[in-house]
């Protein structure tokens, strides 16, 4: 059975269930944290700090009072940790038995990318084992000690291979430092360590998709996971949704059809919101590219990797949300020393849309942006169009 949806019904839903529709979707402070990761299914981890870190950014997103200790105190405590999903990520911890398998295929692999020496390896656990949690850099002084067969190198390598293969998980990091200690000491007694099915893993990426985004298709289910194995599987766990009802196929105008969590199907669909989101470009919502593309008809892409002569927009562009609409994107920079905010380049490319409408709660979310930069004053450098320069600094003065 198909349903006829709007796009602009669907992007209401995907953004509603990004929590990207309201102001406290997940409540407030640490404990809306772990409801958002929990719901969401992972943060990305970004190591880039032009701007906030993307972790934080995101979560700030969606929880005004956000402070980035929160996030560090649920790793202390027990209830989140690091690893992979598509990318190095924050996951909730009740759900750590669905990295096993990607944990087991690293331990297996002999050509893995971290292809760390065995005797640095057992050298580095012994000593987490003897002398407690270590940062890479507590291994780099033993290079200088007379007589030493190892290097930081080969030990850091080796630190990540036991972190991406299980034997060592990251206790905590200081920034971008990293904290090792032994699994063991790291992971709750009471979470369950069994190693899913091939089944069980597909039934938890089809889950958590569908949760996160409200609807999902096979492409982004199956994103970066290669194998028939896993598109089969993944296909039968959306069959079996299908026959139980708990799940929809719904047809889009002119695209391929979706799967939507049926229960969201009853609530109404067509609402609209005038607030402003100020994306970072790590961000759960528009991690997928093509689905951005696709359904909110914005092609995005971040350019800090791109040579800049190269470069349309900017070093680290920030999508800019308006409702359901993608107005524009910013290029800013925190001047932390300064504590100054710079927009390097704003850039307004959905010119169809009244100035009147958004200018006031862009400027809004761009003071509130700079001060969770921990910056004071915000510096306008460039907007384009160049008409809206007066209108947008008159504001921000």
């Amino acid at each position: 059975m198909t349903e006829e949806l709007t796009l602009r019904q669907l992007r209401f839903l995907t953004l509603e269930s990004q929590g990207l529709t309201k102001p406290y979707p997940f409540g407030k402070g640490k404990d809306a944290v772990l409801k958002a990761l929990e719901h969401l299914g992972y943060l990305q981890i970004d190591t880039l700090s032009i701007i906030e870190r993307a972790h934080h950014h995101t979560l700030w997103t969606r929880i005004p009072d956000y402070t980035t200790e929160y996030l560090d105190e649920l790793v202390e405590e027990r209830k989140v940790f690091e690893y992979w999903f598509h990318a190095a990520s924050y996951l909730p911890m009740k759900n750590f038995r669905f990295v096993l398998p990607q944990m087991l295929e690293v331990k297996q692999s002999k050509t893995h990318y971290y292809n760390a020496d065995a005797k640095v390896m057992k050298y580095v656990l012994d000593t987490i084992r003897g002398e407690g949690p270590k940062k890479a850099r507590d291994f780099e002084n033993e290079t200088k000690k007379a007589g030493s067969w190892w290097s930081w190198k080969p030990t850091k390598i080796a630190l990540e291979r036991l972190f991406l293969q299980g034997d060592l998980m990251i206790s905590s990091r200081n920034g971008m430092q990293k904290t090792y200690d032994l699994t063991e000491n790291v992971l709750p007694k009471s979470i369950n360590t069994t190693l899913p099915t091939d089944l069980e893993f597909a039934e938890y990426l089809v889950k958590t998709y569908l949760n996160a985004y409200g609807f999902t298709t096979v492409k982004q289910i199956t994103h970066l996971k290669t194998g028939e194995l896993i598109r089969k599987n993944v296909d039968k766990v959306l069959k079996s949704m299908l026959q139980e009802g708990t799940i929809q196929q719904v047809n889009i105008e002119n695209m391929p059809s979706v799967f939507v969590n049926k229960n969201l199907l009853e609530k109404p669909l067509n609402k609209t919101n005038s607030s402003i989101r100020i994306l970072s470009p790590f961000d759960n919502s528009i991690i997928h590219r093509d689905r951005v593309k696709q359904f909110f008809d914005f092609d995005y892409k971040i350019e800090c990797y791109t040579p800049k002569e190269k470069r349309q927009y900017g070093y680290f562009c920030l999508p800019i949300l308006f409702g359901d609409t993608f107005i524009g994107r910013v290029d800013c920079k925190a001047h932390r020393k300064e504590k100054e905010f710079e927009i390097i380049h704003l850039h307004i490319e959905n010119t169809n849309i009244d100035i009147e409408l958004w200018k006031k709660p862009f400027v809004k979310i761009i003071k509130s942006f700079a001060t969770f930069n921990g910056c004071e004053h915000i510096k306008l450098t460039k907007v384009s169009p160049s008409k809206l320069t007066d209108k947008i600094r008159q504001l921000l003065t």
